[in-house]
């Protein structure tokens, strides 16, 4: 049998590096976090680009995932059965609410934003699936590290507002509270001015898949002492109950 090809390597660590962080890498970066000669990195970079894999700001010249590869991975979260059980009660959470719907699942250290709804509004709204968000910093990260044990606890958190729980005791006390609570909220702990609640997903026999929330600007989110509003929170944890449900059917 043949060994594996190395060009295909490197390129799926390039991809692979352009998925984390801000998402967008100059070359000599590129090429100092893989460990390859500019050239080389130039080249294979060149070569996604070719196929729409990867982009290139005009301005900065910094390199991002193409449009091609997203559609791509679109085309597996349309597949994702989560997704496609959850679809119908994302859209009436919206409606509901008033807010932006998301799902999200754990993958690879992070929440993978698998389905995301609109705000009923016409306000500019950026699309977020196959977004990463921080298991820590955010109500569906909280949700899935409060049911899973086996995701590692012992990892640095990042500090990303003067907000953030970085500390593992006290990480652990908000873990407990959610396990007894049954939801998950974060005011301004990812992002200044942003909020979020979330509920567990449950598959048949109990297991938590995932998390269904809303989010937004923390006013819309929370009350004036940044508590989250109950009203949301009940429709929140009526729509992972119902998901939770079809999962089951």
């Amino acid at each position: 049998m043949p060994g594996p090809i190395q060009s295909i390597e490197r390129a799926a660590a390039m991809l692979r590096l352009l998925a984390r962080g801000s998402g967008q890498y100059g070359l000599a970066e590129i090429a100092a976090a893989l460990g390859l000669a500019k050239g080389t990195a130039h080249g294979i970079l060149r070569t996604l680009q070719r196929v729409e894999f990867v982009e290139q700001d005009q301005e900065s010249g910094r390199y991002r995932l193409g449009a091609a590869l997203l559609h791509l991975g679109s085309s597996y979260l349309d597949a994702n059965e989560l997704r496609s059980r959850s679809i119908n009660w994302a859209d009436t959470l919206a409606a509901r609410s008033g807010q932006e719907v998301r799902i999200g699942v754990h993958h690879d250290g992070a929440v993978l934003v698998v389905h995301h709804v609109f705000r009923p509004d016409d306000t500019m709204q950026t699309l977020g699936v196959g977004a990463m968000l921080p298991l820590h910093a955010t109500a569906f990260g909280k949700v899935l590290l409060a049911y899973d044990a086996t995701l590692a606890r012992d990892r640095e958190l990042t500090s990303l507002t003067r907000r953030t729980i970085v500390s593992p005791p006290a990480l652990e006390r908000v873990l407990a509270q959610v396990r007894a609570d049954g939801w998950a909220s974060e005011a301004e702990e990812c992002m200044p001015g942003e909020a979020g609640i979330a509920a567990p997903i449950r598959a048949p026999g109990g297991l938590v898949v995932g998390a269904i929330g809303v989010s937004g600007a923390v006013e819309r989110i929370c009350d004036s002492a940044s508590r989250p509003k109950p009203a949301l929170v009940g429709q929140v944890r009526s729509a992972a109950d119902a998901v939770s449900r079809a999962l089951s059917d």
